[in-house]
């Protein structure tokens, strides 16, 4: 099993992660009542996750404010992670796979901590 290591490798993970996602009993009815046209999306998120992953440039984009409107939950989070963690082991093996997860992890912290202070006002987050 090969490590991720370029766009291609992000492209399956993404892919295959967000097919999940969409699925997925808990958080696809958040996401699929918001994103009507998937390719869009899945497009930004190869951007981001190259950049995120390997620092290229091409990004362009507020995650966590389209994320604030959704009022997710702890267990959204927890869902999201396993989802992803289940995703990148199932294609991937070695440091730039445990980095994602980690990145990820980090991310999902980060989101659920900002939602919890502001109690899911946008007006109060503090970019």
């Amino acid at each position: 099993m090969n490590d991720i290591e370029d766009i291609n490798s992000i492209k399956a993970l993404v892919n295959e992660f967000y097919g999940k996602v969409q699925a997925d009993e808990l958080i696809g009815p958040v996401f699929n009542s918001v994103i009507k046209d998937w390719e869009p999306h899945l497009n930004k998120m190869y951007s981001f996750w190259n950049a995120v992953l390997f620092g290229a440039a091409g990004f362009k984009g507020n995650p966590f404010a389209r994320h604030m409107p959704l009022k997710l939950k702890p267990e959204h989070f927890k869902r999201w992670l396993e989802l992803f963690y289940q995703t990148t082991d199932s294609l991937f093996k070695g440091p730039v796979a445990e980095d994602a997860k980690h990145r990820a992890e980090l991310m999902a912290v980060m989101f659920q901590s900002k939602i919890d202070r502001t109690n899911g006002d946008v007006q109060k987050v503090i970019v």
